[in-house]
């Protein structure tokens, strides 16, 4: 089969709604099927109704919310010829083997030669699903199974898929979906549930022996850990308390009597009882957690009474704040907290060690290896290390010295680990990983990937200091990565290092090199939670401002104002490859790139008015100069003006690359990688074939309204503060912004106006709002609390 570019997805359930919009990200054509709805006039009602609800679910399933267009409604019923014309079909039904087998027969019946059927089913092993099927099905039949929600989550399990003729798929999965393809073995659970079910379980339970409240348990189970920050009773809240027991029913019906799993998975009158009353979760009524609105209008948490639940009592209290040094102190050694005699410890350990133990055990039932069994915890289930990641990070000797605390034996591979570790740098320095046989492998890359963790493993930085680094990508092409934490957050704020090394480094690569490429890898966190940079390090700027060093502030604009101009006018491509959020300063980096590679989950904004500021690195003249330069803008000066000044005085951050591809923090001549671990690879390849063609740009001349312009947008933000839209502080920012755009009082919209002109004016603007005290309580409060203060 060719390359796929029509899918058919039958089931417009939340899932099969899930993966039918993600590969209408993807840019395939999609038929979205489900059964005609008894009573209704419309036979299409669900899977119109399903389309309905992706235009208004968040976290939202579409890149782009033109995507809808390509998902085309249909029903089982009328439409299951239209089937022939697709590449791939899904199948994400109800779990049940006796309406997927005779769907199946249907779709074999159909479908056109070569097209692949899989199965989105996380309980039903491959082997029942193709039982009795007719002869040549199960030769372009397998299971894929996507993780909730479809465009975030980067595991895809692939089970039966491991012949040439699914190279397409893979292929398609990989580079156009995004996801990191996992060949796991025909088992139950596979590899993700497997395990996850396993410690999702051993938590509830140990939870309520233990005696410990939900927020406890949360606390413990979280953070500390690197498991999600939600905990357990949190994540339940997320993915649905509903869908627990569907699980591991199947797990206890397909697992031997000897697995491990059986001692966990006990009778749960309490998850009977939240399911029984609609406490399904974010889904329903509420969870463990629910959320409802005080006398005062406020928001109150309460949390479920654990220790009342436990005896059949559903009762929810206030949340309470569990602040307990021994987590703080887990945070730097977990063996602190593990080794604990407290309640706290003995819960942390009771869980962790008989999931690492059970994840060991699996080996090699669920796949042979261990990277493959890290990466499907790490992606399914967003933990920061997988298990053998975690067992190295302990010491497997300290493990299994302490797994007789819990009664537990030594796994067979752990006994042969000995000493050593799961994963070591081979020869070349390459990533190598331990295997069953007792010896150790490399840890296979995908053609096309480039890490820099890998990078790191073989070589020393070229330059660097505590805030970046510099590294050598070969054929001649640097990469510069930011690096910078606040708090323990790897928000990669810029400061004055940054920019130092920045200018050190554009010099070497004039010199001795072709290309420079800006990127650095966050790979464990998840899309929302990682920051190509957050912009320019508030805190500084606060500092500086409360013992009024203006001139040092003033300074450091002209400084960043300088060093952009430097990469603007380079005699050579840099291309910023960015992941997560590029915010303020972040994102004016990438304005002033020759070009960009954007991972898809690329979150860009100008969002400085937030701490009562405007963008004051080029920012403003850069938008200002891409929407002047779009020919479909109606003609005049004012369009453009008004475009930009509605996306930065809104504090507008795209919510993918296409997003901002629209909004124009991206180029048309841009790229997008849907899969993050190609990102860095392709944003080289990017670079390299620029090298031959690239020029700096030229100066640009801008048309700019003036005054004229400047009284209609004072007047449009007027009306906002009449509704009470905008606070008296953002009427004073709007107007600064509003000078910026539209030139200053002595422009004319007949005199063309440079964009280092408008540049000059963003500098004296940022100065005139940086002095007032209300800007500098919004630049205080987002430091102290995180949150923008509304002033």
């Amino acid at each position: 089969m060719a390359e796929i570019k029509t899918v058919a997805v039958i089931g417009a359930g939340v899932m099969g709604a899930g993966i039918a919009a993600h590969c209408a990200n993807a840019g395939a054509d999609v038929l979205l099927l489900d059964i005609v709805k008894p009573g209704v006039n419309n036979r299409n009602a669900i899977a119109e109704g399903a389309i309905e609800r992706l235009k208004k679910t968040d976290p939202a399933p579409l890149m782009d919310s033109r995507a809808i267009r390509r998902i085309k409604p249909g029903n089982i019923e009328d439409d299951m010829a239209a089937l022939a014309q697709a590449d791939w079909i899904i199948e994400a039904v109800i779990e049940r083997l006796d309406i997927k087998q005779a769907l199946y027969k249907k779709l074999h019946a159909l479908r056109k030669p070569g097209a692949i059927i899989s199965s989105n089913t996380s309980t039903i092993p491959l082997a029942a699903l193709t039982a009795g099927m007719p002869d040549g099905f199960t030769d372009n039949f397998c299971i894929t199974h996507f993780f909730n929600p479809p465009r975030y989550m980067r595991l895809l399990e692939v089970i039966g898929a491991d012949a040439p003729h699914f190279a397409p798929l893979r292929a398609f999965a990989d580079e156009r979906l995004g996801k990191t393809v996992i060949a796991c073995n025909d088992t139950p659970g596979f590899i993700a549930n497997r395990i996850g079910t396993y410690w999702i379980q051993s938590a509830i339970v140990l939870a309520l022996e233990n005696g410990l409240e939900i927020e406890e348990a949360d606390a413990v189970m979280g953070k500390p850990m690197g498991f999600p920050s939600t905990g357990i009773f949190g994540l339940m809240d997320l993915v649905g308390i509903d869908l627990g027991p569907h699980v591991n029913a199947s797990l206890a019906r397909l697992l031997p009597e000897t697995d491990a799993f059986h001692t966990m998975n006990r009778d749960n009158a309490m998850i009977e009882a939240m399911i029984a009353e609609g406490y399904t979760g974010n889904k329903g009524k509420g969870g463990f957690y629910r959320s409802a609105r005080g006398a005062d209008g406020k928001r109150v948490k309460s949390a479920l009474d654990l220790t009342a639940a436990a005896r059949g009592t559903l009762a929810w209290r206030a949340a309470m704040r569990v602040d307990v040094p021994l987590l703080k102190d887990a945070r730097k050694d977990l063996k602190i907290l593990l080794a604990s005699e407290s309640k706290y410890g003995k819960y942390a350990w009771g869980v962790l060690g008989r999931t690492l133990v059970y994840a060991a055990s699996l080996v090699p039932e669920i796949s042979s290896s261990i990277a493959d069994i890290d990466a499907a915890m790490r992606l399914g289930y967003t933990w920061k290390f997988g298990p053998f990641e975690l067992i190295d990070r302990l010491g497997a000797a300290w493990v299994a010295t302490h797994l007789a605390k819990l009664g537990l034996d030594v796994p067979p591979l752990l006994q042969k680990l000995g000493g050593s570790t799961f994963y070591r740098p081979g020869a070349n320095g390459a990533l190598e990983q331990f295997t069953i046989g007792g010896h150790y492998a490399p840890v296979s890359r995908a053609p096309g990937i480039i890490l820099l963790d890998d990078i790191k493993r073989v070589q020393k930085p070229v330059l660097g200091n505590k805030s970046a680094s510099l590294w050598d990508l070969g054929d001649g092409v640097l990469c510069f990565e930011i690096h910078t934490q606040i708090r323990g957050a790897m928000l990669n704020m810029l400061d004055g290092d940054i920019f130092g090394l920045l200018e050190k480094s554009l010099a070497l690569v004039g010199k001795n090199h072709t290309a420079l490429v800006i990127y650095n890898d966050d790979l464990r966190e998840a899309p929302h939670k990682t920051n190509f940079s957050t912009g320019a390090n508030i805190g500084i700027a606060s500092m500086m401002a409360n013992i009024r060093l203006w001139g040092k502030i003033e300074g450091s604009i002209k400084d960043g104002q300088a060093i952009y101009a430097a990469l603007r006018n380079a005699p050579f491509p840099v291309i910023g490859a960015p992941a997560g959020r590029a915010l303020g300063g972040g994102a004016e980096m990438l304005l002033h790139c020759a070009g960009v590679q954007a991972y898809a989950e690329s979150y860009i904004g100008l969002v400085e008015v937030g701490v009562g500021l405007i963008p004051g690195w080029g920012g403003c003249a850069t938008m200002l100069a891409r929407w002047q330069q779009d020919k479909t803008m109606p003609k005049g000066p004012m369009p453009a003006v008004a475009k930009v000044f509605e996306i930065i005085s809104t504090a507008t951050v795209s919510r993918s690359a296409q997003e901002a591809m629209a909004l124009k923090f991206l180029s048309p001549n841009d790229g997008i990688t849907m899969n993050r671990d190609r990102l860095l690879a392709d944003a080289k390849a990017s670079a390299l074939a620029m090298v031959a063609t690239h020029k700096p740009p030229e100066p640009l001349a801008l048309t700019l309204p003036g005054p004229s312009g400047r009284t209609a947008l004072d007047m449009a933000v007027a009306g906002f503060a009449k509704r009470g839209i905008a606070t008296p502080h953002d009427v004073t920012v709007s107007g600064a912004l509003a000078t910026v755009l539209t030139g200053g009082p002595d422009a004319d919209m007949l005199t063309p106006m440079s964009t280092d002109a408008v540049m000059d004016l963003e500098r004296a603007s940022f100065m005139s709002l940086i002095r007032t005290k209300e800007s500098q309580a919004r630049i205080k409060s987002i430091i102290d609390t995180g949150r923008p203060l509304r002033n």
